[in-house]
């Protein structure tokens, strides 16, 4: 009962409150330049949040009811330092599907092909595929697929990056390294809330034009 009494007052008290101010077509018409942009956007990051994860402690509660134990669907995924850990720990039923049905069966096809295409190659194209299937999954429109490409970029450049440093992160120790968790927090966190710009909007003019009020271009219509 306290699991679904959590749900309900994250999705109705918490969510529901953010969904006046945040992210939509017809309050990003109306910002007032940059800083009215960010609120909307930081608004709709958590209030999506809410909403989801409201839904699934509904879900897991009402399942115990029952004698059903469900998996745990979100697992503090704003608080992860990079893309990779984020998308393991954000609405992992799905992700882990995909997972499993999308990005193994690709990537092990690829593995064993004569000649073998390159890593990064094999990598990009599973991953691109993955995350794709992610986004037209909610819904088979052009911002969702941006949404997809968006978050393939991310998790391809975050492989890229990690592979050549990751000697270095490892020697990081004492405040050194947790300035560096703290900013890939902070990295990952906006990467994440620009990327909901392509789940928020319904056209990608729309997603154009709120990208661009974010930095300042444009104004009240």
């Amino acid at each position: 009962m306290m699991r679904i009494a959590t749900g309900l007052f994250k999705k109705f008290v918490i969510a529901d409150s953010l969904a006046v101010f945040s992210l939509s077509p017809s309050l990003i018409a109306e910002a007032q330049g940059g800083l009215s942009a960010w609120v909307m956007l930081y608004a709709y990051a958590l209030r999506i949040f809410f909403d989801f994860s409201g839904y699934t402690d509904i879900a897991i509660g009402l399942a115990l009811l029952v004698g059903i134990p469900l998996p745990e669907n979100f697992d503090r995924p704003y608080l992860k330092p990079n893309l990779t850990a984020f998308w393991q720990s954000w609405h992992q039923s799905l992700t882990d599907w995909a997972r499993f049905y999308i990005y193994s069966p690709i990537s092990r096809a690829m593995l064993r092909r004569k000649p073998k295409p390159s890593t990064a190659f094999i990598i990009l194209t599973a991953t691109g595929a993955t995350m794709i299937t992610v986004g037209l999954w909610h819904e088979i429109t052009l911002p969702f697929l941006a949404f997809g490409l968006w978050h393939t970029a991310g998790l391809f450049a975050h492989k890229l990056w990690t592979d050549r440093t990751r000697a270095w992160y490892r020697g990081l120790t004492g405040w050194r390294s947790t300035a560096w968790r703290a900013a890939g927090i902070l990295l990952t966190f906006h990467f994440v809330a620009l990327g909901w710009v392509w789940f928020a909007m319904p056209t990608l003019n729309d997603a154009a034009i709120t990208f661009g009020a974010l930095v300042g271009i444009g104004g009240t219509r």
